[in-house]
């Protein structure tokens, strides 16, 4: 895996959390960028992670991570002992980008960044348009009615995909 992600010094980006909602919107991004995507997971994601265009994955409970290699960016969504173990392979000027907090490890030669939303309309735009053209997919699970949210929201079990409340009839 490293020599691939070796390749493009300057370009790659292990994503953390591919097949997710927002890992697979990173990867999507940084992969129409030109970035070498390496996305991480459950062995259940895989497939998913690789269709919103990774071109590797790394199974958290089964590869070691350590063998992605070096690359220039980390987009953690998990934390805890992924984002420490992540830091180690953040080259020299690189950075580890973290959505679940202050990072708890940072990289020998780089520097850590936390994550914060501030919404605004312009960019939310464009994301919208993303979808609309087909540039950018989601991973949408369950669309349920307002009256439903309160089930909707707490399943019994795992669900993939974001879960969308509709308050439109």
């Amino acid at each position: 895996m490293a020599a691939a992600a070796d390749g493009q010094a300057g370009r790659s980006l292990l994503v953390h959390g591919a097949a997710g909602s927002v890992g697979s919107m990173v990867t999507q991004l940084a992969r129409e960028d030109g970035a070498y995507v390496i996305g991480t997971g459950r062995a259940a994601g895989r497939d998913k992670a690789l269709e919103f265009c990774a071109m590797e994955f790394v199974d958290l409970e089964n590869d070691a991570l350590e063998d992605a290699g070096g690359v220039d960016l980390v987009f953690d969504v998990i934390g805890g002992g992924v984002q420490r173990r992540s830091a180690g392979l953040v080259r020299a000027g690189g950075k580890p980008v973290s959505v679940v907090g202050p990072a708890q490890a940072r990289p020998a030669a780089g520097l850590a960044v936390d994550f914060v939303v501030e919404p605004d309309r312009a960019q939310l735009g464009e994301i919208v348009q993303r979808v609309r053209d087909g540039r950018l997919r989601t991973s949408i699970g369950t669309v349920a009615a307002l009256d439903d949210a309160v089930a909707a929201l707490n399943p019994a079990g795992r669900r993939n995909g974001k879960t969308i409340i509709s308050v439109r009839q």
